[in-house]
């Protein structure tokens, strides 16, 4: 939800610009009574459903169709409420990029949690993807304040293509949760995915904290004295 802010927002993803255009359509057809805040509201639901749900196919598979609802109704509530705030004037900076990330962090808590406890994605691995989201959020965060940007994807991939991958990882587990990788044996799906996506994670971490560091060092340049 960045309602709106005084730094720029750095979105830049492969669906950034249709979804730009679709979520002012759909701001403009929101009932008047319907608010950025419970949008937000809405997104953190979805996401401790999905969780909820992951979790629950562990005994029942066909709680996996209740995750892919619960992540389009998270994309809808997340991506829409900042859209919802400019469309009407109606933005609160601080409050609205505070609220908004903090209930983000709780939200990928419960997903990954869930899948902890799902079968499907060993504990191990789910905290490593937490840890690794946490630390990505953290350095982005610390950006914003020393850049005045806020950057919202990272090689092309948001928060919308995430979903669309997870979604899509889930819709494969309905088949087959695991995947053969030849000579290095047989896998978890989602251990496999996980682990991809942790070092997809610190890949970007480690980028971030490299270029922010030469462009900070330039604008600040060390001053030595006699």
């Amino acid at each position: 939800m960045t309602h709106c802010s005084t730094h720029v927002r750095a979105h830049h993803s492969l669906l950034a610009r249709p979804e730009k255009r679709l979520l002012v359509w759909l701001a403009h057809r929101l009932p008047a009574r319907m608010t950025s805040d419970h949008l937000t509201l809405l997104a953190l639901v979805a996401m401790g459903v999905a969780g909820g749900a992951y979790a629950t196919a562990r005994w029942n598979p066909r709680a996996l169709w209740v995750v892919i609802a619960a992540l389009a109704v998270n994309w809808f509530g997340d991506s829409l409420d900042g859209t919802l705030a400019r469309v009407r004037r109606a933005e609160r900076p601080r409050y609205g990029f505070y609220v908004d990330h903090v209930l983000d962090i709780v939200g990928i808590s419960l997903l990954l949690t869930g899948l902890a406890c799902s079968g499907f994605m060993t504990p191990l691995v789910a905290l490593a993807l937490l840890v690794a989201y946490l630390l990505v959020a953290a350095e982005v965060f610390l950006a914003t304040a020393a850049n005045g940007t806020f950057r919202m994807s990272f090689l092309g991939f948001g928060p919308t293509e995430l979903r669309l991958l997870l979604a899509m990882g889930t819709f494969a587990l309905a088949g087959d949760p695991h995947v053969d990788l030849g000579m290095f044996g047989r896998y978890q799906l989602f251990d496999v995915g996980g682990t991809v996506a942790t070092m997809g994670l610190l890949v970007a971490l480690m980028s971030a904290v490299v270029a922010n560091r030469r462009r900070l060092a330039k604008l600040e340049p060390c001053r030595r004295t006699a």
